[in-house]
């Protein structure tokens, strides 16, 4: 997957110095003096420092329930959908927190998101007022400057709060961007030797806000957000090989606009029942355009717009019945609609796609009930039960209508074998959901899968999913998790042919059937002070994954389109308080994915690790400059693809085009300046 870096955002790692008690069995605290002599200064910031924790921003699906992260602020989770819950975070200044709560396994009263682990930032109450200017810099090793600048206000009187951000960035994809390209027989006949140059930048601007106060007995929540994304892909091919073939050139620009308008009302019927009511509007207009101009004079075209719009209403009752067992129950219901126009042209003629104009309505409903009990001060059961119903219909090029229903039980338990080691298991049924771009037609020339068909008439993903856990925490702020998890997978959305009538042959997403997944995950938080320094952290993480499929087009066996099976990273921090000064390095190992298309199999390698360097120097009590490396080691990417005469099972390999591409290093500055309380 290509990594791409938008500015006017911050990386973070460091180290914690003493470990905290816990307030109750399965809930551990880090007040804000458990960052003394650390350079932090957010929750997110904060949340990097803790000891056994990683951040999960949450699924980017349609409705609510589903696409939850792992953390909650004041024990609810943010109302925005289209704001990074990384984003959120950044903007609560540690000057604004109490402290934060990791519950391990679940707690009463406690929503988990349906995750074992999560955070509460639990922020302190008063009036404030806070503000917050930084601009940034990133120099790219080709000459280019992308820029960037953020703004944020926030305050507040003790019942009212309010907060404000305006953010601009330009940002660039460095997952490939110059290098020799070779296409071959499969005898090894080079048909063609060539350069390629690849050039992708682009900008975001987000506008946003935030108001709260009370209302009616309870608090009332509302906001708002703008964001406009415009970005260019522009690749270019020269060729040595053959020497009179003129370059190919690729332009491929899109134009996104999105709007959200939110509200959250909470309201207390006594010390132990909390009704929540949520309401959430987005709305997003997206123009995208493809023009492949080929050495030969040919050219394919191919132009989409798309009008997207998502509608939600929810409504939870909760109630804590004891301090050992909680319940909540709640509704939900969802209008979701996709209007999407596409054309493609072949040297100036009109192509037919299948589901080219399709206008899609989604209706679904979901309601829900919630258990957490603690029968034993050392176990904690977390059990839930969704049902799922929803109708699905196509009109224009498809026209048809579904209705699909899903039952989704969970059920997760934790035991807190010593003070300092847990073990946590979970089942449940994990249903995914429908892609909207997968019902409509694309197209990416850059990767030489060309115009690929829509497929409205798809069933969501399915998989009952057991996992098991065990944390060991030592040396008072440090901690290992061993995670295995097993999906039996049904109806696994991955690619397959589509024919038709005319005798063309078109790629498309499909259910290919069963199958299963396996992950493997470790991760770990080793602090210095133990080995005989102060400040120091390091933090890793590895994923180990094994999948089984079956093709659609060979009917063999094959892993999960995409699919990578090893990462790891490791990071090291150092604070040094004496100075102002913290440093750190961050290394992700290489990876390796395949895809698989109806008439080629592409292979993407990371042949080399990539390594960064930072540095942060706190120039005065509220200004901290700092400063990155990105790429010491000159990672590359390298693409490989297999291209058939024909469907893979039936046609005979045609040639194999090669791409060994690498990006230079980049400095990164930004400075950023708070004031207020």
């Amino acid at each position: 997957m290509l990594i791409a870096t938008i500015l006017a955002q911050a990386a973070v790692a460091a180290s914690p110095p003493a470990a905290v008690a816990p307030t109750q069995q399965g809930v551990i605290s880090y007040p804000t003096s458990f960052f003394a002599g650390q350079q932090v200064a957010n929750a997110n910031e904060m949340l990097a420092r803790i000891p056994g924790f990683s951040l999960e921003t949450g699924d980017s699906v349609r409705g609510f329930e589903g696409a939850a992260g792992n953390v909650i602020v004041d024990g609810q989770r943010p109302t925005s959908k289209t704001d990074t819950l990384d984003q959120i975070l950044t903007r609560i200044p540690i000057a604004q927190i109490e402290r934060i709560d990791i519950i391990r396994g679940g707690a009463p009263g406690i929503d988990m998101q349906g995750k074992t682990v999560i955070a509460n930032v639990i922020k302190k109450s008063g009036a404030s007022f806070r503000g917050l200017f930084a601009v940034a810099n990133n120099h790219l090793w080709d000459g280019r400057n992308m820029h960037g600048m953020r703004v944020e206000l926030s305050g507040g009187d003790g019942t009212r709060t309010w907060e404000a951000l305006a953010r601009y960035g330009y940002g660039n994809d460095d997952g490939g961007q110059f290098g020799p390209r070779v296409r071959f027989k499969p005898d090894g006949t080079i048909l063609r030797q060539s350069r390629h140059q690849s050039e992708q930048d682009g900008l975001q601007q987000i506008l946003s806000g935030a108001y709260s106060q009370p209302l009616a007995g309870g608090r009332i929540s509302v906001n708002a957000r703008l964001f406009w994304d415009s970005w260019k892909s522009e690749d270019t091919t020269t060729y040595t090989t053959p020497v009179d073939r003129k370059p190919d050139n690729i332009v491929s620009p899109y134009d996104e606009f999105q709007t959200e308008l939110g509200a959250r009302y909470n309201r207390d019927f006594g010390a132990k029942t909390r009704l929540e009511l949520v309401g959430l509007r987005t709305d997003e207009d997206f123009h995208a355009f493809d023009l492949f101009r080929a050495g030969s004079g040919d050219t394919s075209e191919f132009r989409n717009k798309r009008d997207v719009s998502e509608s939600i209403g929810r409504g939870v009752l909760k109630h804590q019945w004891s301090p050992k067992l909680s319940f909540e129950a709640g509704v939900e219901g969802a209008l979701n609609k996709l209007d999407s126009r596409s054309s493609a042209f072949e040297n100036g003629v009109a192509q037919t796609i299948p589901a080219a104009d399709v206008t899609v309505e989604e209706t679904r409903g979901e309601v829900f009930a919630k258990a957490i009990w603690r029968p034993a001060s050392a176990w904690t059961i977390d059990s839930t039960l969704r049902f799922e119903a929803s109708k699905i219909s196509s009109d224009g090029d498809v026209v048809l209508e579904k209705k699909l229903q899903f039952l989704k039980p969970r059920v997760a338990v934790s035991w807190d074998v010593r003070p300092n080691t847990q073990l946590r298991a979970r089942v449940e049924r994990v249903v995914g959901q429908l892609d909207f771009d997968d019902f409509v037609a694309g197209s990416d020339f850059t990767a030489g899968t060309g115009v690929s068909a829509g497929n409205p008439d798809l069933n969501p993903q399915q998989a009952w999913v057991a996992e098991g856990a065990i944390e060991q925490r030592f040396w008072k702020s440090g901690a290992v998790t061993l995670t295995f998890r097993h999906s039996e997978l049904k109806d696994v959305i991955d690619r397959g042919p589509v024919f038709l009538p005319s005798g063309q042959v078109f790629d498309q997403p499909t259910n290919i059937g069963d199958g299963t997944k396996d992950e493997l995950i470790a991760t770990f938080t080793v602090p210095s002070a133990p080995l005989g320094w102060q400040g120091g952290l390091l933090r890793g993480e590895i994923n180990k994954r094994w999948s089984d499929v079956t093709d659609p087009t060979t009917f063999e066996s094959r892993a999960i389109s995409r699919l990578r099976p090893l990462e790891w990273e490791v990071h090291y921090s150092q604070d040094l308080p004496r100075y102002g000064l913290a440093v750190g390095a961050d290394y992700f190992s290489g990876w390796s994915q395949t895809s698989y298309r109806y008439n080629f199999i592409s292979d993407v390698k990371l042949h080399n690790g990539y390594l960064g360097t930072w540095l942060e120097k706190r120039l005065q009590p509220q200004t901290v400059l700092r400063l990155e490396v990105q790429n010491w080691t000159g990672r590359g990417i390298r693409i490989a693809t297999k291209q058939y005469d024909g469907p893979r099972g039936a046609g005979r390999l045609d040639f194999t085009d090669d791409r060994n591409l690498k990006p230079g290093r980049s400095v990164f500055m930004r400075v950023r300046h708070t004031f207020g309380g």
